[in-house]
């Protein structure tokens, strides 16, 4: 199934484009207003091999088309997160080579058996994860944890959460990871966008968990944490570049069918000028994500370059989705319209998996600017 070209992978794509036309467009209105994707399409996912994708089967360049395929054939970055979150979760377990935790956690989400979700923010350390102040006390055989979390992702359907703790002193060599399945308490946060992917405000009160449960060494979750965070970020990229050739795509067809003053808008020159601009900025973007995805399978150190990857590609996001809605006029500003959706899901872009002011500062100190 997986081939070795970026920009072919004909069978996945195809395996993608079908799963996504049929399991999921035409359910992603309801479960927008239901607040949540059913388990069903974990399993349904997992039947044709999707959630393994990046793990048991498949690298990075693979998630990157199969991101492509579900945003542009009626899914959206909402559905991703929600369907894909083990995506985040599991990473830092399957590295630790810790078999009793792939068996555990890990390989129970590649199958659709368990949802995972990741826990790193907090509502006083939302980018600086060094900062984070939920405590882990060892007790025993326990670490005993207290603290919250906000903001994340599956938090209300998640079966086990890998949380960022603190075991040591300040800063970020007192940060550990621990995979938490229960005895916290869940509240779901309403948002912007991102509708149909639920997210939530965790609260730990002494809850106890195994210390079987620490993900690689204790005080090195930071490491973990920023190893991580590049991939992270180049998929956001990527949702970004592809969400805002769906919208390209949708108002192509709108304004060829849709006529005022007798012609059809896509006869107007400032409407093609305008389609012709959204284009160019997609192309840039879609490029050099994907070149940056590209070296980080390499395994290169490209940390700048994927600051500078993700702010463009949401830049473009932000300024095309925007026209989109612009160019279907009052049909753009309903629910009805997929665009609308769009519209709303591309603003959490910017700030989810580092803002964009801190991927440019990031950037700029690894360019010796600062």
């Amino acid at each position: 199934m997986i081939t070795k070209d970026l920009y072919e992978r004909k069978e996945l794509r195809q395996l993608v484009r079908d799963f996504t036309r049929k399991e999921i467009a035409p359910h992603l209105g309801q479960w927008e207003r239901d607040g949540e994707v059913p388990r069903e399409l974990h399993e349904k996912a997992a039947a044709i091999d999707l959630l393994g994708i990046g793990f048991e089967q498949g690298d990075l360049l693979d998630t990157v088309a199969l991101t492509e395929e579900i945003i542009q054939n009626g899914g959206s970055s909402g559905l991703v997160a929600a369907l894909f979150t083990h995506g985040i979760a599991i990473p830092h377990i399957w590295q630790s080579g810790n078999q009793d935790l792939i068996e555990r956690f890990a390989k129970p989400a590649i199958r659709g058996e368990k949802i995972g979700s990741l826990a790193v923010t907090e509502p006083g350390a939302g980018s600086d994860v060094a900062a984070i102040r939920t405590k882990a006390v060892r007790d025993g055989d326990h670490y005993v944890v207290s603290g919250e979390k906000t903001f994340i992702t599956s938090g209300c359907r998640a079966d086990f959460v890998t949380t960022a703790v603190r075991t040591g002193g300040e800063g970020y060599q007192g940060i550990s990871l621990l995979v938490v399945e229960d005895g916290f308490t869940r509240r779901r946060l309403d948002k912007m966008g991102w509708h149909c992917s639920d997210t939530a405000e965790l609260h730990f009160d002494d809850v106890r968990v195994p210390v079987a449960n620490l993900v690689g060494e204790e005080n090195q979750g930071f490491v973990q944490i920023m190893r991580q965070f590049q991939v992270e970020r180049i998929t956001m990229a990527v949702e970004a570049y592809a969400t805002a050739q769906r919208a390209l795509d949708l108002t192509v067809e709108w304004v060829r069918g849709r006529a005022t003053f007798g012609r059809p808008l896509i006869t107007r020159q400032v409407v093609r000028h305008k389609l012709t601009a959204m284009a160019q900025k997609i192309d840039l973007a879609r490029t050099y994500a994907r070149e940056v995805a590209a070296r980080i399978d390499r395994g290169d150190d490209c940390v700048t370059e994927v600051c500078f990857a993700k702010n463009a590609a949401v830049q473009t996001c932000a300024e095309v989705v925007d026209e989109a809605v612009q160019l279907h006029g009052g049909m753009g500003y309903m629910r009805e319209s997929e665009v609308e959706r769009h519209y709303r899901d591309a603003r959490i872009l910017g700030i989810g998996g580092g803002a964009s002011e801190v991927m440019t500062e990031l950037a700029a100190r690894r360019l010796g600017f600062a």
